[in-house]
């Protein structure tokens, strides 16, 4: 069977109706090592439902993994701001042999490794704002249940046979290679190595009798999945994952028991350990309640992953799916790597950047702001701790917080309020230009609108600052502290209006800024005093003609930072 004749009618019809969920409900085990009470998410129907990769507990999260689920949070806020269900899963990928000898350099059982490493993902994720339904472990019994469910499904369809496997390993990658995949490296030392092209991590030569999946067989349909459904985004991966597509030999399913007791048994044959990325890619069904799902709740909206584990999810997963009859995802969004002084960051080259110190340092909504301002899909991004102190001074401290202290300023702002607009006066006091350019304001949130679904976060802040940028400027032009300290009428009417329309463009611009920094977003829309039913998506259309009767108590939004 070939996957165009495997695919359901449901699925293109998800393609063209932006893969709507329906209903299922997941109970989430409570397990000895989370001592903690079982509860209920729930997928329900119009639901957007996002995943990112689950993180390997071998060492401690760096900036890189807050990135990858930065951008899963802020799809999903944005979703929310729309009044769009969403169900975003997370978690740690704990089963392996790297996790085995990561624990064994610790003195530690591997559980007792995994819990450890595993809350302090789950505590920076709570500590950063990213929000999350189902935050899964593979350690957990529902996700073994899945995982032998997902097994036995391979298995009767004729996908896994027993037989030998040898050929290259790479442990820190947890990845079968070929010769074509390896390249010789001579150490400091003088001897010869072998690494992985890749990722520069040195591979062993592994020989056993395993399980393997018939991975060749699938070729056509993954270049069919290709070419129909355009997955890859951006498409600048494409290529990449063609050109792995060239050659497909089958893959080793599992381990010997005997040297990787950490993992999940093989059904029927304990003496063979699941491989771990198999375990681990099927956690996206486990949160859905696999194997009690229908196919109407599959596959999920969005993927989100590092370029580094394109091969597992563009290749071996939608593989995995296609040949136990599910739908293979319709939306891989990838996203390049975080660098330190143009070097990808690295435990051994000591310059992985820890996003609990950075959260400390620079606070919530700083970071998250940076990250979003200065990421980018396409290519690698810079982390550097000035840029970021000159990302928080100059946009948010200046900007948005001197703009908010200017309008809300007692000496400018007598009544304390978010005054209502006469419409007749922007007429005489704007130029035809800023009248323009003031209106523009209400079509601002259909333009972030497009560029965040193309996960284009760092062009939607610019466009929302450009507006702020230009409130300032308004600002500046027509002197509200001048005006402030005339009776005469027609200064009186000049000083509300400026406020009104600087106020407006706040309001707007901060509506739309929830999604990207939750709290400072929040402190400024109540010192506005916006209430709290008033902050979605349509609201941010639709004009504040009467204004506010009452502003919030006053605040600084944000102070400025020392210099690094």
């Amino acid at each position: 069977m070939i996957f165009k004749d495997l695919l359901v009618p449901k699925y293109f019809c998800q393609l063209l109706s932006q893969h709507c969920l329906g209903a299922v409900s997941v109970k989430c085990c409570s397990c000895a090592h989370r001592q903690q009470k079982a509860h209920v998410h729930t997928l329900k129907p119009q639901t957007c439902f996002i995943t990112t990769p689950i993180y390997y507990v071998n060492a401690a999260p760096h900036i890189g993994h807050l990135y990858c689920s930065l951008l899963a949070d802020v799809l999903s806020r944005w979703n929310n701001f729309k009044g769009i269900q969403t169900f975003v899963s997370t978690g740690t990928d704990e089963h392996g042999l790297k996790i085995q000898q990561a624990a064994a350099a610790k003195q530690m059982d591997p559980l007792s490794f995994s819990n450890l490493v595993s809350s302090s993902f789950k505590s920076l994720f709570d500590a950063s704002g990213i929000r999350y339904s189902r935050f899964i472990r593979t350690t957990e019994p529902d996700h073994h249940a899945a995982v032998s469910a997902f097994w036995n499904r391979l298995h009767e369809k004729g996908h896994i046979y027993k037989g030998s496997y040898s050929g290259w390993y790479s442990v820190s990658d947890e990845a079968f290679l070929t010769d074509a995949d390896v390249e010789e490296k001579t150490l400091s030392d003088g001897n010869i190595v072998k690494i992985s092209k890749a990722s520069g991590h040195v591979v062993t030569w592994t020989e056993e009798q395993n399980y393997l999946f018939k991975l060749t067989d699938l070729q056509a349909d993954l270049i069919h999945w290709l070419n129909t459904s355009k997955p890859i985004f951006p498409q600048r991966f494409e290529p990449a994952v063609r050109n792995m597509l060239q050659h497909l030999p089958d893959l080793s399913l599992t381990r010997d028991r005997s040297r990787l007791p950490w993992g999940i048994p093989v059904p029927g044959d304990d003496t063979q350990t699941i491989y771990v990325w198999l375990d681990a890619l099927v956690n996206y069904l486990t949160v859905t309640g696999y194997p009690n799902l229908e196919c109407s709740q599959w596959p999920p909206t969005y993927q989100i992953i590092g370029k580094d584990i394109l091969k597992f999810h563009a290749v071996y997963w939608p593989a995995f799916l296609i040949a136990a009859g599910l739908d293979p995802p319709p939306k891989l969004v990838v996203h390049s790597h975080w660098l330190v002084d143009n070097v990808k960051m690295s435990k051994s080259l000591g310059n992985v950047v820890d996003p609990v110190d950075r959260l400390n340092k620079y606070g919530v909504d700083g970071l998250r702001y940076f990250l979003l301002k200065e990421g980018t899909l396409d290519s690698d991004c810079t982390y550097s701790d000035h840029r970021i102190v000159e990302r928080i001074n100059t946009d948010l401290a200046n900007t948005m917080g001197n703009l908010l202290g200017r309008l809300t300023a007692p000496s400018v702002n007598k009544k304390q309020e978010f005054v209502a607009l006469n419409q007749d006066d922007l007429y005489e006091f704007l130029s035809a230009e800023e009248r323009e350019k003031y209106n523009e304001i209400y079509n601002l949130p259909d333009k972030v609108d497009q560029l965040f679904a193309e996960f284009h976060f760092n062009k939607g802040i610019d466009l929302i600052m450009g507006h702020l940028h230009w409130a300032n400027s308004l600002v500046q032009s027509h002197t509200p502290w001048v005006l402030s300290k005339s009776d005469k009428p027609q200064d009186v009417a000049q000083l509300n209006m400026i406020l009104h329309v600087a106020m407006e463009t706040l309001r707007v611009c901060g509506l739309l800024m929830q999604p990207v920094m939750p709290e400072l977003s929040d402190r400024l829309l109540t010192r506005l005093g916006v209430p709290g039913n008033e902050r979605l998506f349509s609201h941010a259309k639709t004009p504040a003609l009467s204004g506010y009767s009452n502003l919030g108590q006053k605040i600084i939004l944000q102070k400025k930072l020392d210099s690094v």
